[in-house]
């Protein structure tokens, strides 16, 4: 049973890119007008509710924002995001390419089959070019620190080592 007491910190969520051939299964968040998101692709996932497993928030993120049903996936890193406008944000990152099911209306933005090599042509966050970059080129799981100074990506960090950032 839940502590009722217990407050569940907004700033764990995961983040699952669903691939279908050569494509992302992209959300386009154009929906909400008070989204720290707004205008920005970024893959399917949200924030934990209280007592899920990373798994059991991811499975329940892709199921309300997409109607899909992941059959397996692969827990790939984690993504520490700093700001200088809220608390850090932990993001579990997955990938998935078994699934069923049929597209919904996602209430968040709309959702798009984007090839891969059409990625850099999207207006994503900074950080997000690197960890979509180590999804496609890395095997291994990975942490990934990205800092921000608001929409600016001003520091990586890769498995505890400084990347070059422009």
């Amino acid at each position: 049973m839940i502590n009722s007491d217990w407050v569940l910190p907004r700033n764990l969520t995961t983040l699952c890119y669903i691939q279908q051939e050569d494509a992302y299964l992209m959300l386009h968040r154009v929906k909400k007008e008070q989204d720290i998101n707004k205008d920005k692709w970024i893959g399917i996932g949200g924030h934990f509710e209280p007592g899920e497993s990373p798994e059991e928030c991811l499975l329940r993120e892709v199921k309300e924002e997409t109607g899909l049903t992941l059959h397996s996936w692969r827990f790939r890193g984690i993504i520490t995001f700093v700001t200088d406008c809220g608390e850090p944000e932990y993001m579990c990152l997955y990938t998935s390419e078994e699934f069923e099911g049929q597209l919904i209306e996602c209430t968040e933005g709309n959702l798009e089959w984007v090839p891969k090599d059409k990625l850099k042509e999207l207006e994503l966050w900074e950080g997000d070019y690197i960890f979509l970059d180590l999804l496609e080129h890395r095997e291994d799981f990975f942490s990934l620190k990205l800092r921000y100074e608001g929409d600016k990506l001003i520091e990586a960090v890769l498995d505890g080592r400084p990347l070059a950032v422009s």
